[in-house]
């Protein structure tokens, strides 16, 4: 019977209850053993205690006249008819025979009358039908007479008979009692999982914010609970973040859309110019751009994998990653007379591509706004429990109102700029996410024309007892880029 094809319960059962039998069964041939050889042994000391009798009662003078005159008095002392007693001289027809089963009886040398007889001097001969049978002979006085008596142990053997049928009646009857009380105890036991069972069941799309209870569970299925609901965290923040791209891309997606559609039939109604269609096709040239910019940067945000950035973090130098982008972004700031400045220095526990990206578009973000002869400073600051990074730049002063929503998808201060090519509201969300997957904080003032925004990278053995409780915080954010 294969029991990986049925349920945990009967397998539990089944095994129990194998178990059980085989201890009892144990149990029960190692007391079969002890009873047996104790009735050897008291089989053993009566053929002594008798033939002792015997020698005693025929050790005198008138012995044979004994034998002759009262032979029912041997028979008495044999106490069964599966008894046999012989008198007489080896190799000669014995003086009397007691004989009634017809027993063959071998010669045996007999215990010499000086010695004790001890239970080694019972020999045990071949089974007479199946039934043990043991004999003893002994010398009688001074004389070549012996005195021979066996025994059929017709009693020890339905005693022993018994016994095994008794252990495995009981047995089986043991058996089937704890399978049942088994079946039942491991049956009560699952409840927990069974329940637990239901409410894996019941959860869904619709209510990925449940989590199995574990109340009253057994501490064996806390790990697995605890598993279980963690995962339950993962799938539903993986989920919200999925809709969100779907929402954020279906209201995002319809502007830009519509814009080509009606361009392209308004332009189709009647001929137009060649400088006209030129201006069209640039004009969608530059709202293309700005759908596949934006679709790249929420194929970003849905992609980004907790568990790929924490595995490929590393320590970095926080002069030269400041250094880098300072020198990628040096020809750009020279463009709009601004100057790029990096100073500071430490190290930061990070994943480079993200780390980078991040800065990255923070300093997009300041060159788009910052104001012509200004300069854009790149700081590090290191601290005891991690290190900061600033990316400072001087330009219009950001209202106190658009502050806390800088760093939400799609939040622009200048509505005006909703069809620039070169912005779609994405890029400080972007800097959000990369701060929260690596448990850290960001933040932006604006003050007197100087807006500064931050992030803080804690130190590594800080994020990794961070890691699996990502940072959930209400956005802040800036002008998008």
């Amino acid at each position: 019977m294969n029991l990986r094809h049925y349920s945990l319960t009967l397998r539990l059962a089944v095994v129990f209850v194998l178990l059980a039998f085989a201890l009892m069964a144990t149990t029960g041939v190692a007391l079969y053993h002890d009873l047996e050889h104790e009735l050897i042994r008291r089989d053993e000391a009566t053929l002594i205690y008798r033939i002792n009798q015997l020698r005693n009662v025929l050790n005198g003078s008138n012995m044979l006249e004994l034998i002759r005159t009262k032979p029912e008095l041997f028979q008495n002392m044999l106490f069964n008819s599966q008894s046999v007693l012989t008198i007489g001289v080896s190799g000669e027809a014995p003086l009397l025979e007691i004989n009634p089963s017809g027993i063959d009886l071998p010669d045996i040398t007999p215990v010499a009358m000086e010695h004790s007889l001890v239970l080694t001097d019972v020999q045990h001969l071949p089974a007479v039908n199946g039934t043990p049978f043991g004999a003893i002979s002994a010398s009688i006085g001074s004389s070549k007479l012996k005195v021979t008596i066996g025994c059929l142990m017709i009693e020890r053997t339905a005693v022993l008979a018994r016994y095994r049928l008794s252990v495995y009646v009981l047995a089986s009857l043991a058996a089937f009692v704890l399978a049942l009380a088994g079946y039942v105890v491991v049956h009560r036991g699952l409840l927990p999982l069974r329940r637990l069972t239901r409410q894996a069941h019941g959860i869904g799309i619709g209510n990925l914010t449940e989590r199995l209870d574990s109340r009253g569970a057994p501490k064996e299925l806390l790990p697995m609970i605890d598993s279980f609901n963690t995962m339950l965290e993962r799938l539903a923040k993986g989920f919200a973040q999925l809709s969100q791209v779907s929402t954020d891309m279906a209201h995002e997606l319809r502007t830009p859309i519509n814009n080509l559609l009606g361009e392209t039939q308004v332009a189709m109604q009647q001929d137009r110019s060649v400088e006209h269609y030129q201006q069209l096709l640039a004009s969608n040239v530059e709202e293309l751009e700005r759908l596949a910019r934006m679709l790249d940067n929420m194929l970003f945000l849905a992609r980004t994998d907790p568990g790929s950035a924490r595995d490929q973090r590393e320590e970095l130098d926080a002069a030269d990653e400041l250094g880098r982008v300072a020198d990628y972004f040096e020809g750009l700031a020279a463009d709009v007379d601004i100057t790029i400045r990096a100073e500071g220095d430490g190290l930061i526990w990070a994943e480079p591509t993200l780390l980078r990206r991040a800065l990255a578009n923070l300093c997009a973000n300041a060159i788009k706004y910052g104001a012509p002869h200004s300069e854009l400073l790149l700081q590090a600051a290191p601290s005891e429990d991690g290190i900061h990074l600033r990316v400072r730049n001087c330009g219009t002063t950001i209202a106190a109102e658009h502050l806390p929503r800088l760093f939400e998808r799609f939040y622009r201060v200048d509505q005006s700029r909703e069809r620039s090519a070169q912005s779609n509201g994405l890029g400080l969300s972007i800097v959000a996410t990369i701060m929260q997957l690596h448990s850290g904080r960001y933040s932006v003032t604006s003050e007197n024309g100087v807006t500064c925004f931050e992030l803080f990278f804690p130190m590594r053995d800080q994020q990794e007892r961070q890691a699996d409780f990502q940072t959930t915080r209400t956005p802040l954010a800036s002008a998008s880029s």
